[in-house]
């Protein structure tokens, strides 16, 4: 068994969970449609021009659904484990692989290349997800400098900061744009192409990284203290950021961060089924990428057959969810939400207006 790295805490204060405001008795997720895959953890999901469905799962393995899910194609295998996807113009695959580092897959002859996996010199931890802009360049994360994929739960403990987002320009060139990330994890350009949008997962927001214009080269939270730990992001069809909710807050867990570090340390020395875990729920939020408001906000009640929202893609109306936990990807309808769409009202930068999900 592998030995459970050690951790360093840091105290913080969480931001309060929203109040809740709308009853638990009442959600707004559309009815879903499950597509079955044959393996496990479809963490994220993409749809490419066809219209096909394309997940990574445990062991390796890429696959392309038919748009009603009936049939399932391996169409490469990256030897590690598949996390962030995304298509890529000309068809291609961009994966980012938790062991292997950033990935480009021509899914027809299978054929993997290395875009990056190591950053001035030292290898990544953590390869988590990615975005490319329409001139070639990707943006992506490395989710900690100091744990990997097997031990993301320790950096949520240790709150240390160390996740980053990073470009790789098309001549190839790796850098750091962030640097002390909590858990970096989604990532989304905005329509425009003016920024890039970062998840914090370890944070409870959003950052956005401006690209161009005259705060070009600097940040500040699009959205803060969200209701949940949010996981990927995708720029949906709708010009939206979407964002996958994996978890309502937990409070064991924000009562911890605010207490003296010794104590988090004697929790995580504990056997695992003592350390806090993730509260079930299927949460997704879209945001206006200006303003950072809610405009969509879809929860329901966990089910046995799927649960912990880890991937979101909207492509023409239809919403796509992963989950790193199932086997299964969920997707549903906006025009079935059992919610009208709500306006967006002004907001200053840095507020994520007032979220209706349950805490």
């Amino acid at each position: 068994m592998q030995r459970r790295p050690s951790i360093d805490p840091v105290i913080w204060h969480p931001p309060a969970a929203p109040p809740r405001t709308l009853g638990r008795d009442t959600p707004t997720l559309p009815p879903l449609r499950l597509l079955h895959v044959n393996g496990l953890g479809p963490e994220d999901v993409a749809v490419d021009g066809k219209g096909h469905v394309i997940t990574g799962v445990d062991g390796g393995r890429i696959l392309r659904l038919s748009p009603d899910g009936r049939e399932i194609a391996e169409i490469a295998n990256t030897g590690g484990r598949p996390l962030g996807i995304e298509v890529l113009a000309d068809g291609a695959l961009l994966v980012c692989d938790a062991y292997r580092g950033l990935l480009r897959i021509e899914p027809e002859a299978a054929e993997i290349e290395i875009l990056a996996d190591q950053v001035d010199g030292a290898p990544m931890q953590f390869c988590k997800n990615a975005a490319a802009a329409s001139d070639g360049t990707i943006y992506f994360t490395d989710a900690s400098r100091r744990f990997g994929l097997h031990n993301w739960k320790a950096d949520l403990m240790e709150h240390s900061g160390t996740g980053r987002l990073l470009r790789r320009s098309p001549d190839g060139v790796v850098d750091v744009l962030l640097d002390g990330l909590q858990l970096a994890n989604g990532v989304a350009i905005t329509p425009d192409e003016t920024a890039v949008v970062v998840a914090e997962t370890g944070g409870f927001q959003l950052t956005r990284y401006w690209l161009t214009g005259p705060q070009a080269g600097t940040s500040q939270p699009l959205a803060a203290g969200l209701p949940g730990y949010p996981w990927g992001l995708s720029t949906g069809s709708d010009g939206l950021i979407w964002v996958a909710l994996a978890s309502p807050h937990n409070r064991v867990l924000d009562q911890l961060s605010r207490a003296h570090p010794r104590l988090r340390k004697i929790v995580w020395a504990l056997p695992e089924q003592w350390h806090p875990k993730p509260v079930p729920s299927i949460a997704v939020l879209a945001l206006d990428p200006d303003r950072g408001t809610i405009v969509w906000d879809l929860f329901d009640f966990p089910r046995q057959e799927f649960l912990v929202v880890t991937g979101v893609r909207e492509q023409a109306g239809t919403v796509y969810l992963g989950s790193v936990v199932t086997r299964a990807i969920a997707a549903c309808r906006l025009e079935d939400a059992g919610q009208s769409r709500p306006p967006a009202p002004p907001a200053p930068p840095g507020s994520c207006g007032r979220p209706k999900y349950p805490v």
